[in-house]
């Protein structure tokens, strides 16, 4: 049975072929640039763009089950392919907004797309990923040890991208996992001001936190470029999923539940806690 991986370089992907390969599972990876993928050695990898359906035919060959990276726009066709190739099952790297119900254009018609496709499927549905601290923070805190943030005690149940891979790797190679959509969070609700401590104490020096305006926040972000620049103004509250201007203020105002699912009841693990996280990525924000 080969697993076709698609988007295979990215947080996820590159995480969930590691795992695969590791069960002894044939792997095929997708990416448009192979030369670079640097993967592990026994994975077949394939060039492919999910943007243009025509490119995955070499990719598609032979493939049983498949992961698939979210891509609105092009998500009917590639499942058309994919089911015409020979594909039985998809498992679609979705968002928790979905369940929340505030993701009704972006991964919500991926998932569409495979459920009505007839074809067997898993959703996992991830909230806040632990990982965009290592994009939003880690710049100032290699620079300057500090961290400028507007909402120092807002808390969330951020999730370990490991986690994450763990549950897609399941949903990939084990039965029992079929028209289930798994939602996916941390194990403890922890507030910015207390993430901060705990990347701290993964890199032995202490982090200064200045609370900062959302606006100047955003400012910030922006000069930052990359992925802080491309999201400033939604995680800071300027707008909503949808791209709607929104309230920043609105951020603190919001009701927090008690706990939320984690990868545990699936992968028979505890979830990975934020301080684990810290540790795994202390490279990422010790200075240079």
């Amino acid at each position: 049975m080969t697993i076709l991986v698609t988007g295979a370089t990215g947080n996820i992907g590159r995480l969930v072929v590691e795992r695969l390969v590791r069960s002894g599972a044939s792997v095929r990876a997708m990416t448009r640039s192979p030369a670079t993928a640097a993967l592990p050695p026994t994975t077949d990898i394939v060039k492919g763009d999910l943007h243009n359906p025509r490119s995955l035919t070499e990719a598609l060959r032979g493939v049983e089950r498949m992961y698939l990276f979210p891509v609105p726009e092009t998500a009917r066709q590639v499942v058309a392919a994919a089911k015409q190739a020979g594909v039985r099952r998809i498992v679609v790297l979705s968002s928790g907004a979905v369940t929340g119900g505030y993701d009704t254009d972006f991964h919500l018609p991926v998932e569409q797309a495979v459920e009505e496709s007839g074809l067997d499927w898993t959703h996992v549905r991830p909230g806040e990923f632990m990982l965009n601290k290592v994009w939003l923070w880690g710049p100032s805190i290699r620079s300057e040890l500090v961290v400028r943030d507007p909402n120092p005690d807002v808390a969330w149940f951020p999730v370990h991208e490991a986690d994450i891979a763990d549950v897609t790797a399941a949903a990939l190679l084990e039965d029992g996992h079929v028209g289930v959509a798994y939602d996916l969070n941390g194990p403890e609700l922890i507030s910015h001001r207390d993430q901060v401590r705990a990347i701290s104490t993964a890199i032995g020096q202490e982090i200064r936190l200045q609370q900062v305006t959302p606006a100047e926040a955003r400012e910030i972000y922006r000069k930052q470029g990359g992925f802080a620049a491309a999201n400033a103004d939604f995680l800071l509250g300027f707008e909503d999923y949808s791209g709607n201007d929104s309230d920043p203020s609105a951020v603190k105002d919001f009701q927090l539940p008690n706990s939320l699912p984690t990868a545990e009841p699936i992968t028979g693990k505890p979830a990975r806690t934020f301080a684990q996280w810290a540790r795994d990525h202390a490279e990422a924000f010790r200075p240079a």
